[in-house]
């Protein structure tokens, strides 16, 4: 890559917990970037189950052995952390109507804010079209099995912070 600019996107989000779609989003951006920045939001309206350490060494652990996949924590607006990280584009995926409706809303705002700051939108593959943290916890929540949905990394987690609770089908 010598002369050439390192093409980065960061993908944003609260991942609690990570899930194989967002593993899917993250393996597709790398046939189109050099370097996707998995941005773990620490300021979120949503009440996480995990820490913000936990859900960081999670997503740590499953991309470790991929020098083309960092790790971090951000906080404050997304579009400030872009730019100083060197991005241009931030990678978000979409899964039915309803995520494409906040999500443009959302890139509008970044894009007043950054005129250079871009959102590159891709659609999830088909079999994680229903999967989402929040249906994952919730279904945790109510003693369901979620394995196979998630890596085997957060399944153990999710089983860990349910404790005896957590009832699993065979």
């Amino acid at each position: 890559m010598d002369g050439e600019r390192q093409k980065i996107a960061v993908y944003p989000g609260t991942f609690d917990p990570l899930t194989n779609g967002h593993l899917s989003i993250v393996r597709r951006g790398l046939d189109v970037f050099d370097t996707i920045v998995l941005a773990v939001a620490r300021d979120t309206p949503k009440q996480p189950m995990f820490s913000l350490d936990e859900r960081v060494a999670m997503a740590g652990s499953v991309f470790g052995e991929n020098e083309r996949v960092i790790v971090e924590l951000f906080s404050g607006l997304l579009v400030n952390y872009v730019e100083k990280r060197g991005a241009r584009v931030i990678l978000r995926g979409l899964r039915a109507i309803s995520d494409f409706e906040y999500e443009f809303q959302m890139s509008l705002m970044n894009r007043r804010m950054k005129r250079d700051v871009h959102t590159m939108f891709m659609m999830t593959d088909y079999k994680w079209l229903f999967t989402s943290s929040t249906i994952i916890k919730e279904t945790v929540s109510a003693g369901g099995d979620v394995q196979g949905l998630v890596p085997d990394l957060v399944w153990e987690k999710l089983r860990e912070k349910m404790g005896s609770g957590f009832q699993i089908e065979d």
